[in-house]
């Protein structure tokens, strides 16, 4: 079973690295947890998004930017619902 072309194990590392780096550069505070599930969750939306459009992409290194790049976006969106 993979999740965009990586295994459940690696999508949990990359998407635990991609979250904790989004996390880092929107300069939020969340734990491990979070930062797991925003970059995996980040990582998914995205990539359907890209393949709506035609584009796809899979591999460690496209899921961590990918990843990194959802989050942003998820944590983003987030403060903007706060607000």
């Amino acid at each position: 079973m993979s999740v965009n072309g990586v295994g459940i194990l690696a999508a949990i590392i990359v998407g635990g690295l991609a979250g904790w780096l989004a996390e880092k550069f929107m300069g939020s505070s969340m734990g491990l947890i979070m930062n797991i599930i925003l970059g995996i969750i980040g990582a998914v939306v995205l990539n359907f998004v890209l393949a709506a459009f035609g584009m796809a992409y899979a591999g460690w290194v496209a899921y961590l930017i990918i990843g990194f790049i959802g989050a942003c976006l998820l944590i983003a969106a987030g403060r903007v619902v706060k607000r």
